[in-house]
């Protein structure tokens, strides 16, 4: 077990930053994202036996986490709003206190509209830069699969956040003059 200990360490000390950012973006919090980032460790450590790739320890990580942040998400006292945290809040756009404020609230809102599966996709695949291929390796299903879930993800936000859009239709044919 110590030699398993060893190796495991050695192989999450790359990812421990990145993967600590991505808890607590998921989470909205740094004290949440830090405790969630704790337990899936702990998780993943317990079960490293299990893993018989190590060269899909990054992926095989990312996906414990996850499943720990649904199975929080799932208790009653942790189903509330994840709000953004101060680094995703410093990178809007504008110097303005008001705009950033409205821009953050903008941006809360369209997260309600979000399944926490959703939110984590559109966290790991825009804010965190995850290639589809990667992803569908950690979540087990086709490129295609996601890539679908991430539009319709993308869709809902976009509806959300700008009520007045609306999908472009085309009109309909009109009816053909009956002859006289």
């Amino acid at each position: 077990m110590t030699n398993d200990r060893g190796l495991f360490w050695r192989l999450a000390e790359p990812e421990m930053t990145r993967a600590n950012l991505f808890c607590r973006k998921l989470t909205g919090s740094r004290d949440e994202g830090d405790d969630l980032f704790q337990d899936g460790l702990v998780t993943a450590l317990t079960k490293f036996a299990d893993l018989r790739d190590h060269a899909a320890f990054r992926g095989w990580l990312y996906r414990i986490l996850i499943n720990t942040y649904r199975s929080r998400m799932r208790l009653k006292w942790w189903r509330r709003l994840a709000p953004l945290t101060e680094p995703m809040e410093s990178t809007l756009p504008g110097d303005d206190p008001g705009e950033r404020y409205t821009a953050r609230r903008r941006l809360e809102r369209g997260f309600r509209v979000l399944t926490h599966e959703d939110r984590t996709l559109i966290v790991l695949h825009e804010l965190e830069g995850w290639p589809l291929a990667e992803l569908a390796a950690v979540y087990g299903k086709s490129e295609g699969a996601l890539a679908a879930r991430l539009a319709r993800a993308r869709k809902k936000l976009r509806e959300r956040l700008d009520p007045g859009i609306t999908t472009i239709r085309k009109p309909d044919p009109s009816p053909v003059e009956e002859d006289r």
